[in-house]
């Protein structure tokens, strides 16, 4: 595969996706994920009421938080609910009590989500339907994040779930719906030679794989970047082969409404926090399921460690470096392993997301999907871990719970109400009715008729980079 061949991927993870031969060593590059100074306005970080300004400076230049609000309404952020998720936290249900680790200041969900999937997965707080015998979920002190689901990646059955329809800061996570939207356009051997222009409205401080200027790459080699080292350079190289940024965003807009995945509002390509880019584990956990379907998805959420092109020497020949994947199920970390049958998907970081993953795995037949959006408890991969653990129990209870709700599919195959390849738009999306929960979604499993495998190793001596989140200026 050139230059951009895979070094090591996840063990060959699926059927007819195979592993390259290993290319020479390389030094791997430590790009830390995006990190931006919060210019929020007086609502909460993660809820739709308040992003990081994405022209701001990094988090490193102690920036100023005057003038947000005024910059904030010239944008046209939404301000109607203000007063209610201020009143909030005085009114919260017993399920939404704060743990020894939240932060008494965290603001609550919503009363009323949106319903796709399940009445119960509109209702705040965690949702589960034990049966007699079933392991019980983790406690609150092991589960802080303040949204999170696990469903059966393959049938779209949701085991259980935390504030599923949330609306909070995505990271990078959203990157699996700009891949699910670009990636089918160009083909994997296209070259493409940057220009200055391809690099261009980076938000201060993002992630970067390391794209030079006037160097020619392969789509292959980008979407490494992309999933590897979520590098924003990539996104925004990618985005300007497709037509630009503002296209790439409206296609990716388009394609969240065709995906049902209605909590989205898509401002930037690569998830860089801005003032009203919202998505929730629910939606985070559509993408990931239909990104799957394609087998270079596939090999690209699950690689481990691959060669990228550097620079370029005498003669014309290019120089490679090692990247390693930043999703640390995958890859492994000083302080985690990696999760035994894990194949993606995808990892972020922001100042106002805070850790955000979404990650597939499977054990025996059962194939689970997990996301995870802001831990309260702040310690060093802490979305990782509390990921795993509501892996290790929906592998245990997948068979002795009843399905709380479930992931639909696009609305050319499901309308939201349970009527698979239904004709037209049907009902309202947020009108879900009790078929929602008999549905087994129909094809929308087709995906994981390509087996997953386990036998990812881990990369020893490999110490993450740890990205502390700044709590915003009021």
């Amino acid at each position: 595969m050139g230059s951009g061949s895979i070094r090591r991927s996840a063990g060959a993870l699926f059927r007819g996706v195979l592993s390259a031969p290993r290319a020479k060593a390389g030094t791997f590059t430590d790009v830390p994920t995006t990190f931006c100074a919060s210019t929020a306005s007086p609502a909460s970080p993660a809820s739709p009421l308040a992003s990081t300004d994405p022209t701001a400076p990094s988090a490193s230049a102690a920036p100023s938080a005057a003038g947000n609000t005024g910059r904030a309404a010239r944008n046209g952020f939404p301000l109607r609910t203000a007063a209610a998720l201020a009143a909030s936290g005085l009114l919260a249900s017993p399920l939404l009590a704060g743990t020894a680790h939240a932060d008494p200041k965290a603001p609550a969900p919503p009363s009323t989500m949106s319903q796709i999937g399940g009445g119960r997965l509109g209702t705040p707080g965690v949702q589960v339907a034990l049966r007699p015998g079933a392991p019980k979920l983790p406690g609150p002190d092991a589960l802080t994040a303040r949204s999170w689901i696990v469903s059966d990646a393959e049938s779209g059955k949701v085991l259980a779930a935390k504030n599923p329809h949330w609306r909070l800061a995505p990271a990078s996570t959203l990157k699996m719906l700009f891949a699910d939207t670009v990636m089918p356009k160009f083909p994997k051997n296209q070259k493409h030679t940057v220009k200055p222009a391809d690099l261009a409205g980076m938000g201060a401080g993002s992630s970067l794989v390391g794209i030079k200027e006037n160097l020619s790459y392969t789509v292959h080699d980008l979407w490494l970047g992309v999933f590897l080292r979520s590098g924003n350079d990539a996104v925004h190289t990618l985005s300007a082969m497709n037509g630009g940024t503002k296209t790439t965003v409206t296609q990716m807009q388009q394609r969240a409404k065709e995906l049902n995945a209605n909590d989205t509002h898509v401002v930037t390509p690569d998830g860089y926090d801005a003032p009203g880019q919202v998505s929730s584990a629910y939606d985070l956990s559509l993408f990931a399921r239909q990104g799957l379907r394609n087998a270079d998805f596939r090999e690209y959420c699950s690689t481990a460690s691959a060669q990228f092109p550097g620079d370029e020497g005498k003669g014309g020949k290019r120089a490679t470096f090692g990247i390693q994947n930043t999703n640390r199920l995958l890859s492994g970390d000083y302080d985690i392993k990696p999760y035994p049958g894990i194949a993606g998907v995808k990892n972020g970081s922001t100042t106002n997301a805070g850790s955000t993953f979404t990650g597939v795995a499977h054990r025996g037949d059962r194939k689970l999907l997990v996301t995870v959006m802001n831990p309260e408890k702040k310690e060093h991969n802490e979305a990782y871990k509390e990921a795993a653990k509501l892996l290790d129990w929906g592998f245990v209870a997948a068979d002795k719970v009843d399905p709380v709700g479930r992931l639909v599919g696009p609305r050319s195959e499901d309308d939201g109400t349970g009527a698979v390849k239904a004709k037209g738009k049907g009902k309202d999306a947020h009108e879900s009715t009790q078929a929602a929960l008999n549905s087994t979604g129909g094809a929308n499993g087709a995906w994981t008729a390509v087996g997953v495998g386990s036998g990812v190793l881990a990369l020893l001596g490999i110490v993450a980079f740890a990205v502390r989140r700044r709590r915003p200026r009021k």
